[in-house]
């Protein structure tokens, strides 16, 4: 059963892990301080930059930052790094108090729709403790190793989002069982239906005469589905959790509708229809550039109408990296053995910049994050293509692509839009506030990754904002504080090449 609501998310894991798996008891234990301050630097980074209506002023001093409150009471703490990527907020002083633990600091500035987003907090710090807690000496994979080896290595989930290890509604033991960072495998279920919205070739190996076999995680067999669930196969869950790789066969996108990190996913019908025509598109879209960018396609989709049961099936990425090459996602780079050069960021830094630049210019904003964006590494450790994956976000403009010749896609709905700052906001946001940032770790590395490419960029229209306002990127903590806003909140962080005041 899922873990029950509490005040004391830290000591309900504890007990239940004392149960569950008493070896991991001290290792949790000790833990904790550092995922305190691992989510406590996500959540600064949020109050420091987003628009949140409560906090009326902002003021700097060389020994930090201060946050005036619209009650009248002042929250303190050390200079914030947008890009930082470490744990260096280990409390905060809200007026004379000292705070540790996100979620209590949350609770006590009592602010609208706060105590879930508290609860919410709480658990991504005792999942995170727990997370690292199973960490064990192993933690490289050979350099052979398929790309979801790579991604059973991720500890610490989402590099910025305050709820980056949350996992709503799942018991320790269920996070044990099906997390990713816990490196296992999992059983999905397969549930037959008879009037499936299929698109694309649905593998064969998955039908059951003119019935439909719909992967289903076990998680939403257990929790949420009314369906007959079938003895399915074994797969290794990925970063999203959600999506899993078959062994030596392609990866699976099932519909796991559970609060993780933002929001709570499916798979809706749109998607499923839309899936066949979005990857066919992005394959010719693709074969356009002049970089080495390649997508993995979308094999088939289905629905029974429904989605908390739908599924989506992809080909795998380690199909783009060749002999001695290995194909890695972007979140796990800080986990490989890299060239110990000072070129090696700009290297990487010229090659997304590019293929996101030369991608937008034709028409479609990539959400190229380090989740969606892997790089495959040749045997020395340096960058030579790239591989993008999970084309249900990305954004298509019909006026771009005219202006290049390119048909538009039969398509409709929230993929399309001519609206520059939606685009724009879309591959930034993903790029630079995500994957080129938490690869750099840090605003001066940032910096001087960017310094060194400026010059080699393509000269597109979209550069100059690139290079010259402030950046865009999702208000992640904002949109958890606006309880029934639907669609993202944005908020914009100082470029690293315009310096502190861009913001």
């Amino acid at each position: 059963m899922p873990r029950p609501s509490t005040p004391d998310t830290e000591a309900a894991f504890a007990e239940e892990l004392s149960v569950v798996r008493p070896g991991l008891s001290a290792p949790y234990a000790r833990a904790l301080p550092g995922a305190r301050a691992a989510v406590l630097t996500r959540l600064w980074r949020a109050l420091a930059y987003e628009p949140l209506p409560w906090i009326v002023r902002r003021d700097t001093d060389r020994e930090g930052l201060t946050l005036r409150l619209a009650d009248g009471r002042r929250l303190r703490g050390p200079l914030p790094d947008p890009y930082a990527c470490t744990a260096y907020v280990t409390e905060v002083r809200l007026d004379e108090r000292v705070y540790e633990r996100p979620d209590a600091l949350v609770g006590a500035l009592g602010v609208p729709h706060g105590g879930a987003f508290s609860a919410e907090l709480g658990d991504s710090v005792a999942s995170l403790a727990l997370s690292r807690a199973n960490r064990t000496s192993e933690e490289v994979p050979g350099e052979s190793e398929a790309s979801w080896a790579w991604e059973q290595r991720i500890v610490d989930g989402h590099p910025y989002h305050p709820n980056c290890r949350a996992r709503m509604g799942f018991s320790v033991a269920e996070q044990l069982e099906y997390g990713p960072e816990h490196r296992t495998s999992v059983r999905l279920g397969l549930v037959a239906v008879d009037d499936a919205l299929v698109t694309g070739a649905w593998p064969k190996w998955l039908w059951d005469g003119d019935r439909v076999l719909i992967p289903v995680h076990p998680w939403q067999a257990a929790h949420v589905l009314d369906a007959p669930v079938q003895e399915g196969f074994a797969a290794r869950p990925l970063m999203s959790l959600r999506t899993l790789a078959v062994p030596d066969g392609p990866h699976v996108k099932t519909a796991l509708s559970a609060r993780l990190t933002s929001s709570v996913r499916d798979i809706s019908v749109y998607s499923v229809r839309t899936a066949d025509t979005v990857s066919a598109f992005m394959e010719e879209m693709t074969a356009r550039l002049d970089v080495p960018l390649h997508i993995t396609r979308t094999l088939g989709a289905a629905t029974a109408g429904s989605p908390e049961l739908a599924a989506v099936v992809r080909e795998s990425p380690d199909g783009y990296a060749g002999e001695g090459e290995r194909c890695v996602p972007v979140a796990a780079l800080a986990l490989t053995r890299l060239p110990e050069k000072p070129s090696w960021l700009a290297e990487f830094t010229r090659l997304v910049l590019t293929a996101g630049l030369r991608m937008l210019e034709l028409g479609v904003a990539l959400e190229a994050h380090g989740q969606n964006l892997l790089v495959v590494l040749d045997r020395e450790g340096s960058p030579v293509r790239l591989v993008y994956r999970d084309l249900a976000d990305i954004r298509v403009s019909p006026a771009r692509l005219a202006r290049h010749g390119v048909p538009a896609p039969r398509l409709s709905g929230r993929i399309v839009t001519d609206d520059e700052t939606t685009l724009r906001r879309k591959l930034f946001g993903s790029l630079v506030g995500g994957a080129l940032g938490a690869t750099a770790g840090s605003t001066a590395a940032l910096r001087e990754a960017f310094e060194s490419v400026a010059a080699d960029l393509p000269r597109t229209g979209d550069l100059p904002a690139l290079l010259g306002e402030p950046l865009p990127v999702k208000a992640l903590t904002s949109m958890r504080l606006s309880s029934g806003t639907p669609g993202d909140l944005w908020t914009r962080l100082p470029n690293p090449l315009a310096g502190p005041g861009s913001s």
